[in-house]
């Protein structure tokens, strides 16, 4: 079975939004939850996630996750929102 790497947004409680990339996004997101993910999670609990998608390779997803960084948060909430169509 081949593995597959994933960028994801969550939505923290306090309504920020965090990107990152993973091989499994529900292990990581409770890996957000109880504090052992990223530095920016551990002030802002992560609420839900938003937005996932699959890559076939470690280097697709995280420059990816590098561009979705750099975009406005409308254009983030954008790319949630096309994503659910």
């Amino acid at each position: 079975m081949e593995k597959k790497f994933y960028v994801y947004i969550l939505q923290t409680i306090d309504d920020k939004l965090y990107c990152g990339y993973t091989d499994d996004v529900q292990k990581r997101f409770e890996a957000h939850i109880n504090g052992i993910g990223a530095k920016f999670t551990k002030a802002h609990k992560p609420l839900k996630i938003l937005y996932n998608k699959e890559f076939s390779t470690k280097s697709e997803a995280m420059k990816e996750e590098y561009r979705i960084k750099h975009l406005t948060r409308s254009q983030k909430l954008e790319l949630i929102k096309n994503s659910l169509k």
